[in-house]
């Protein structure tokens, strides 16, 4: 195993410890306070560092034991999941802060993990073309948060984001039309993703022949 190898297996380990840090720190503030766990649990941005904290641990105890790396739609996945929370938090939420912030924690889940995610897609981006297809079942997540958040809202009276509670001027309306933007935004980056990916394979510069064997296992001890 290579030095370059063992640091980025570190870094990328170090980086998800860091991500849980910030997480179990807004947690046990969570839990003492009127906003309890289950709204805690609620939040699109907890959800999405979760996951990416487990795909950028996993991929970096690969690097370190030399094993298989994590699947590329799998890292696909939490690319856009991190990167559209972080979209949406600097362009719609960033002025919501407010004394009770965690200022280390509120940015380690919304500027350092999407930033890691996206530089990580960028570098080492998939050795294998993406079908558009195999792309589309990123979508469902998303989707299924929507209609979570808008059926828990009303018995839980209360909502994770302003731009999905109905309470507010416009109704219905205002969430339909920010909940259309919303999707179109995540359709817009997993689009991006993929054609990036797929610029970039060498399958795709090789005109759809593969790799050989020693580029495979080349490539799973140096991504994630």
């Amino acid at each position: 195993m290579s030095l370059s190898t063992r640091l980025e297996g570190s870094v990328k380990a170090g980086l998800a410890l860091l991500a849980v840090a910030a997480l179990a720190t807004s947690l046990n503030q969570a839990v003492h306070t009127d906003e309890g766990a289950a709204n805690w649990i609620s939040y699109f941005t907890n959800l999405s560092n979760l996951f990416g904290a487990t795909i950028l641990l996993t991929g970096g105890l690969a690097l370190l034991r030399v094993t298989r790396p994590v699947p590329d739609l799998l890292r696909g996945a939490a690319t856009l999941y991190l990167v559209i929370t972080g979209a949406v938090y600097w362009t719609l939420l960033a002025g919501t802060i407010d004394a009770h912030t965690i200022i280390w924690a509120n940015d380690v889940v919304h500027g350092v993990m999407p930033a890691v995610f996206l530089a990580d897609w960028i570098l080492r981006p998939p050795l294998r073309r993406i079908p558009w297809t195999r792309s589309l079942p990123w979508l469902a997540f998303p989707l299924l948060y929507l209609a979570y958040s808008l059926l828990r809202g009303p018995s839980a009276g209360w909502y994770p984001y302003d731009f999905l509670d109905p309470r507010n001027p416009g109704g219905y309306g205002h969430v339909a039309i920010w909940s259309v933007i919303i999707t179109l935004a995540f359709t817009l980056v997993a689009s991006l993703l993929v054609l990036y990916a797929n610029a970039r394979s060498r399958s795709g510069e090789s005109g759809g022949t593969g790799i050989s064997e020693h580029d495979g296992r080349d490539r799973e001890m140096t991504t994630t």
